[in-house]
């Protein structure tokens, strides 16, 4: 150990120039992982606030475009026997302030009085007056406030905004939360329906309870198929754990090629020091430690740095990167380095302490 820690002060041009590869490996690891956590938030956040532990989508279908719930399943699921659920709607729209302030903004379309009404952080909850809105943080940030009416495009609705919700949002866009019948309003304005050919929601959310697999002309599915609903929410978070996969092979790679080289450069030393009675054991854990020393510092660093660009990027992208995940990502860094660097023990125990004594003459 003691000759281990001699040569990281000996030779830490070498060590320095690998540590910073690994931390700059480190770093890109921790902001793609905030990214992908952020891009995911960004994606679903307002359905993940639903606490939903199963959907239910019209028989074939498993989105919120496609499934249409006539009134006849709705009321079949809120009288079903042991079952907490609710109907719910959801469109992505458009509008604008009386002020000219342009919005996008996701239609959510609830029962005020039900389960997944939004609670607010100001202003007033949803009530199931006609034309009232509650919108998320994020919409308020964009310039919508309390009181504004925005006139939705394509429609004759315009919506009062009476409370302000948790920054959520869906696809990308700021949700918005307004009763199932002005929800209606804005899906089926302009497409010419009659009543009979509207649903009364898109989807039936259960929050509680053990559903049947079916009802009426409704198939249960799980929480992961309410979730990939959103769209691109499976393609950003296939994209992004491709890379991050893709990283976590690079980082073993690059810390084996650096220490096979140096092990060996190194083969004559080790066997000396076999030759002089070191166990093959002590060289391992010498070598293994000058690994742990290299790749512990490096991805400590580099996720410090990764850290600190978050907090520099602000709300400015999709970012988010907690302590926790921050400390997986860390570690995970640094079991795939060991890993890469305890390839290189095959040639520390192969030293020969023969060579030093003679026996190749």
């Amino acid at each position: 150990m003691f000759i281990a820690l001699r040569e990281l002060r000996a030779a830490w041009g070498r060590f320095a120039m690998i540590g910073l590869v690994v931390a700059l490996v480190a770093a890109l690891v921790g902001m793609v992982s905030g990214f992908t956590i952020g891009l995911g938030n960004d994606t679903v956040s307002a359905l993940r606030a639903l606490n939903a532990q199963s959907v239910a989508f019209a028989d074939g279908t498993s989105d919120f475009n496609r499934s249409v719930i006539s009134a006849k399943d709705v009321d079949a699921w809120r009288f079903q026997s042991g079952v907490e659920a609710a109907p719910m709607g959801v469109t992505m729209s458009h509008g604008e302030t009386q002020k000219g302030t342009m919005v996008d903004l996701a239609v959510f379309g609830v029962d005020p009085d039900g389960p997944l009404a939004p609670d607010t952080e100001s202003g007033d909850r949803l009530t199931p007056a006609p034309g009232e809105v509650v919108v998320s943080e994020k919409l308020h940030d964009d310039g919508v406030g309390i009181g504004d009416v925005l006139a939705i495009d394509n429609s004759d609705v315009r919506l009062r905004v009476v409370g302000i919700s948790e920054a959520r949002s869906y696809g990308h866009v700021p949700a918005a939360y307004t009763s199932l019948d002005t929800w209606r309003t804005i899906r089926y304005g302009t497409t010419g329906l009659g009543p009979r050919q509207q649903g009364t929601a898109a989807a039936v959310v259960i929050v509680g309870g053990t559903p049947p697999d079916t009802l009426g002309g409704t198939t249960t599915q799980s929480e992961g198929v309410l979730l990939a609903a959103a769209p691109g929410y499976s393609g950003e978070r296939l994209t992004m754990n491709s890379i991050l996969a893709f990283l976590y092979v690079i980082a073993p790679l690059i810390v084996a090629a650096f220490f096979a080289v140096w092990v060996l450069q190194r083969q004559g030393v080790y066997a000396l020091q076999r030759a002089l009675g070191v166990s093959r054991w002590s060289l391992i854990g010498s070598a293994l430690a000058q690994a742990a020393v290299v790749v512990a510092l490096s991805t400590i660093i580099g996720s410090a740095v990764a850290y600190l660009l978050g907090l520099l990027l602000g709300d400015a992208v999709p970012f988010d990167l907690s302590f926790s995940s921050l400390a997986t990502t860390t570690l995970a860094v640094i079991a795939a380095s060991l890993v890469g660097s305890a390839v290189t023990l095959r040639w520390v125990v192969s030293a020969d302490p023969l060579t030093m004594l003679g026996a190749s003459r």
